[in-house]
């Protein structure tokens, strides 16, 4: 069955929400806005987030996950 526009709509939303999920993880782990919305799809937010509550200031955990 070939898949329809309204499946692509509902594929669509499904990966902003995620998003959205991501970079609000992100931000309170400390992440700026900006930051956290340029990285949230090209990362894993939890390793981040092992590197802060070690003590890791969060700017300096994103740019060792880079």
């Amino acid at each position: 069955m070939e898949p329809t526009a309204a499946d692509h709509e509902t594929i669509d939303h499904s990966v902003s929400h995620v998003h959205r999920w991501r970079v609000s993880r992100l931000e309170r782990l400390g992440i700026p806005g900006s930051l956290a919305e340029a990285y949230a799809d090209h990362l894993h937010w939890h390793q981040i987030a092992r590197l802060v509550q070690r003590g890791c200031p969060p700017r300096l955990a994103l740019r060792i996950i880079r």
